[in-house]
């Protein structure tokens, strides 16, 4: 393989899940060092820890000790302040941020990466504009003029990067380059399947989400299994799993395929998953149990991570309420309305 068709990686985000990601990464390009320069930039928003810049611990310590602490990333992964410098040369984009965030950094990165450069988003969310609604590996793909696939699946980020069996989706249109983006994540405790969902695979993994926060109600009410197992309660799974996603992204995102929510894991898997750990449930459970709006919860909770169930119920909501559709999606309105208009939690089986 020549120089040029070597994938030079630079991973756009540092928290938790980027650091994560940088760790299978890290190792990965060393290994595969016929496909893959060895050495990976990791661009991190610069903050103080106990004193000192986070990226010069980072790059001392080979760890992110605020984010991912414990576990090593590689003396070849390099925490870089500077965007502009995090991406100069690459040719292979992680994009793994809040994504309340991708909008300005995408501004900042335009003009600045070759036509020929691939992307992948492992962004979990939707972008709401103007009565319009996009997943974020098409955001990237306008802004910056580069192909764009996305990553998602049932992946708690601490757990792949304690090595703990998981699996996870890249959708992309390209099944060769969505190949080579699989050699450069997959592990022996880390399987990566490809197919040519995008659409399929982003709106899994932003929508799971919500329900996420819903199951998260559930066990702050201290309901128990029975009531999750309910006939009513468990429309919290049907409703994503085999009805509202699938509906949701039948309707406003042609081309999906329907097979992506239940076959893959970027599908029922990641909700299953999110629904019985993670952060939004966790954050949910606190929320009912503690009476603390979610904002301050975040605060307190997530160590400077950002909760994306509430802030993907919000933007769906407004989305819905410019087609007049709220009504069609109960599961996701409620969520919004307990969030932000002051609905009872315990009135979930009301409106589901």
């Amino acid at each position: 393989m020549t120089g040029q068709d070597k994938w030079k990686v630079a991973i756009v985000g540092s928290g938790n899940w980027g650091s994560a990601i940088a760790h299978l990464v890290g190792k990965n390009v060393k290994a595969r060092s016929d496909r893959f320069d060895t050495e990976v930039k990791m661009w991190c928003f610069e903050e103080d820890f106990e004193g000192r810049k986070l990226t010069e611990i980072i790059n001392e310590k080979h760890e992110n000790v605020k984010y991912l602490p414990g576990i090593t990333l590689g003396d070849n992964v390099i925490a870089e302040p500077d965007l502009t410098k995090a991406i100069e040369g690459a040719n292979a984009l992680i994009f793994v941020l809040p994504h309340q965030f991708i909008g300005k950094t995408c501004e900042q990165l335009q003009g600045k990466i070759p036509a020929h450069a691939k992307g992948i988003s492992l962004i979990k969310g939707v972008d709401v504009k103007d009565g319009e609604i996009h997943i974020f590996s098409e955001v990237i793909s306008a802004k910056l003029g580069i192909e764009c696939a996305a990553l998602s699946g049932a992946n708690i980020a601490n757990e792949v990067a304690a090595e703990a069996f998981s699996e996870t989706t890249i959708g992309c249109r390209d099944l060769d380059v969505g190949k080579k983006w699989a050699s450069l994540f997959e592990t022996e405790k880390f399987r990566v399947a490809v197919n040519r969902d995008v659409l399929g695979v982003s709106l899994g993994g932003a929508l799971k989400n919500i329900v996420a926060v819903a199951a998260g109600f559930v066990d702050g009410l201290q309901w128990g299994n029975n009531a999750k197992a309910s006939r009513r309660c468990a429309r919290v799974l049907v409703e994503l799993a085999i009805d509202a996603t699938p509906f949701f992204a039948l309707e406003f995102f042609p081309g999906t395929e329907p097979e992506t929510f239940v076959q893959e894991s970027a599908g029922i898997a990641d909700l299953i998953t999110s629904c019985l750990g993670g952060r939004n449930r966790k954050c949910a459970e606190a929320f009912v149990t503690t009476g603390k709006p979610f904002d301050q919860l975040e605060k307190e909770m997530l160590n400077g991570q950002k909760l994306q169930g509430v802030e993907t119920a919000k933007e769906l909501h407004q989305f819905l309420k410019t087609r007049g559709k709220v009504d069609e999606y109960p599961l996701f309105t409620f969520v919004y309305r307990a969030a932000y208009e002051g609905v009872k939690p315990d009135s979930l089986t009301a409106h589901i």
